[in-house]
């Protein structure tokens, strides 16, 4: 399966060069997402399926604004009523070009606050992996930036926590923590923006 990895973000770009540069069947592209040659693309979007801001406004004209009601129908109908962050969703688009949809939520809501210090990056790209991995007809996905966006994540943190889901979905590097302090620090070097303690 290839893995294209594209933004308009030059920044974005060259952070994701930083962890992908050189990696099998991953391209990184800057340019438009959605004029990407792919079977299935990514919408970034929230846990109850707004797709009305943002990369998800783009991929509603993409696709038709019928996408977004369909998307928030599959939603309801969920057990929890909303897709969790760490979760994803494959949909037919009816284009010709690029058949399949993944949402994969970087937020419960659209909102700015708390997504820049948190592992949402990680979650969602390991979703979208999992997600495409396991549908034979996907052979190509198109991934945007994750939570850079209104999440305001910085590029460079996005890029390593998307790396790190790539490394464990794809080449099977499962994580493994003796003691709690590992699973700490294993958590704190996808964010060191994150606190762990408050007092």
């Amino acid at each position: 399966m290839r893995i294209i990895l594209a933004d308009l973000s030059s920044k974005m770009v060259e952070a994701w060069r930083a962890f992908f540069d050189n990696v099998q069947d991953v391209l990184i592209i800057e340019g438009d997402i959605t004029r990407t040659e792919c079977n299935a693309i990514v919408s970034p979007a929230n846990s109850f399926g707004f797709m009305d801001g943002g990369l998800d406004y783009a991929l509603s004209e993409r696709f038709g604004w019928d996408l977004e009601k369909k998307l928030q129908q599959e939603i309801k109908a969920l057990p929890e009523g909303e897709l969790l962050i760490g979760q994803a969703l494959l949909m037919e688009t009816g284009d010709r070009v690029v058949p399949f949809l993944i949402s994969a939520p970087t937020m419960r809501i659209p909102t700015n606050f708390n997504i820049d210090t948190s592992i949402n990056a990680y979650l969602a790209m390991k979703a979208i992996l999992i997600k495409a991995k396991g549908d034979a007809r996907i052979s190509s996905v198109a991934i945007p930036g994750l939570c850079t966006g209104v999440g305001r994540m910085q590029p460079i943190i996005a890029a390593r926590q998307m790396y790190q889901a790539y490394k464990e979905i794809i080449l099977g590097e499962r994580m493994g923590f003796a003691t709690f302090g590992d699973a700490q620090k294993y958590h704190w070097n996808l964010n060191p923006q994150a606190m762990i303690w408050t007092h």
